[in-house]
């Protein structure tokens, strides 16, 4: 299992919003093929594993999974009634299939036909490789990462917003190993604004993810970085309601950005939660890196919206700084953000810190 989860991440990147799987092929106490999904669309991971034992006889052979085969027709034929006409003896998978209209029925197809299936096996490891996948096939929403490099005082900036670099050279490429991972990631107008980044992988092997700019206004001018490369297909720009016919908004749709455009919540900012289903709704994206800066940071612990936190930290003082949450204010504990942390490991000089939501 643990090889098959290994393999699965082959996947990252190309497979989204499916998930990523791995499998491999047993016969005779012997791995005799393995494969894994390569890209939406394509071939699932039985289906490659399979394609790939040239010449065997598979009768009586077992596959080990990390989630349950599907059932169903999509963009490919179900997997389980390949693996019931080679005439596999058993199925070792790690979870069930989440997604609702699923769950348990690639399972139950395959007991029905004779075939011994044990399930559960390294169920945490297999939950983790497939968080993104679960959140959103459960809620359609994506899953959200919130990203921040900080000062050991906790601030991303100096009061005149100086930010790079607080994090070293190997905390910066571990962003881009994330950025590589996801499917799109998002900052605000000021820090686009300020920092002028590209937002694409660098250093790491991956493809680039989408760029979400939240520019209430449009006021972001058209010379910044994200709208002068080959992607900027992959530039999405979220503003209100109000500017959705505007003219800044025909001009950056004739320049082929996207304008994504959204209605205000109760507290006249743009709607987080709008924005998320829409990206998942019109764009398929399943999984988002927020990398800031502290209004965004603010906005989504305000709505409780951060489902994993990474935290870069700096060995720096910096002292009257921009603070990485400083425009979430609460006046009592029971309304503070609830995390618990699952790794720290040292980033270079830094502390790179891993938690997860807890509500």
């Amino acid at each position: 299992m643990k090889r098959a989860v290994t393999l699965a991440l082959k996947g990252v990147g190309h497979v989204s919003p499916n998930p990523l799987v791995g499998a491999v092929i047993i016969k005779n106490d012997e791995v005799v093929a393995e494969g894994w999904h390569h890209k939406f669309g394509g071939k699932h991971a039985e289906i490659d594993a399979i394609d790939n034992a040239i010449g065997i006889d598979l009768t009586g052979s077992t596959l080990v999974i990390n989630l349950e085969p599907c059932s169903h027709h999509g963009k490919t034929p179900p997997c389980t009634t390949a693996i019931i006409e080679k005439k596999f003896s058993k199925a070792i998978i790690g979870i069930k299939d989440p997604n609702p209209l699923i769950i348990g029925k690639g399972i139950d197809i395959l007991i029905n036909a004779g075939i011994e299936v044990i399930s559960g096996v390294l169920e945490n490891e297999c939950r983790w490789l497939n968080r993104f996948f679960i959140k959103h096939i459960t809620t359609e929403f994506p899953y959200v990462i919130l990203k921040a490099a900080q000062s050991i005082d906790g601030c991303i900036a100096t009061s005149k917003g100086e930010s790079r670099w607080i994090s070293g050279e190997e905390s910066r490429k571990r962003t881009h190993h994330l950025r590589a991972f996801v499917d799109a990631v998002i900052i605000g107008r000021r820090t686009a604004e300020i920092d002028n980044p590209t937002l694409t992988v660098r250093d790491v092997t991956g493809r680039n993810p989408y760029r979400v700019i939240l520019d209430s206004e449009l006021s972001l001018p058209q010379s910044n970085k994200v709208f002068s490369d080959n992607e900027k297909f992959k530039v999405i720009i979220v503003c209100h309601e109000n500017y959705r016919h505007s003219k800044k908004a025909e001009n950056l749709r004739a320049a082929g950005i996207n304008i994504l455009a959204v209605e205000e919540d109760e507290d006249s900012r743009m709607n987080l939660k709008e924005i998320l289903k829409s990206l998942y709704s019109d764009y398929r994206i399943g999984s988002v890196l927020v990398e800031g800066g502290a209004d965004i940071f603010s906005s989504f612990a305000r709505s409780n919206l951060i489902d994993e936190l990474h935290i870069f930290t700096a060995p720096k003082i910096i002292g009257d700084g921009i603070h990485s949450f400083e425009k979430f204010n609460i006046n009592r504990l029971a309304y503070a953000t609830n995390l618990k942390l699952i790794s720290s490991d040292m980033s270079g000089d830094d502390i790179h810190s891993v938690f997860i939501s807890t509500q």
